[in-house]
């Protein structure tokens, strides 16, 4: 689930900005490509939940010993890092524009 929503994020978000972009007359392909990679923490952000959920149950597993939370919230995090790395890479096939460091 976090998968596709940190993905929803970044290439919905890109092509809702590309069509403003196109109706004030800015270049649409630029915008989606610059959009798409200022939009991966929020991406993240929005896959997880918030934040203060993942440091919760980070503190649950190291301070309870529910070891479980610690690798459930790495294994969201990773998933939400794959899904926004991935809309960016769409982004930036679609647009044919390198990726900026």
């Amino acid at each position: 689930m976090d998968f596709f929503v940190a993905f929803g994020v970044i290439f919905g978000g890109s092509f809702i900005g590309g069509i403003g972009a196109l109706l004030i007359g800015k270049p649409p392909l630029s915008t989606i490509h610059e959009l798409a990679s200022s939009l991966k923490i929020w991406a993240l952000v929005a896959a997880i939940g918030g934040t203060f959920d993942a440091i919760h149950s980070l503190d649950r597993g190291l301070f309870y010993g529910t070891h479980i939370d610690i690798f459930k919230t790495i294994a969201m995090l990773c998933s939400a890092l794959a899904g926004a790395n991935l809309g960016t890479l769409l982004i930036q096939w679609i647009t044919q524009e390198p990726l900026s460091p």
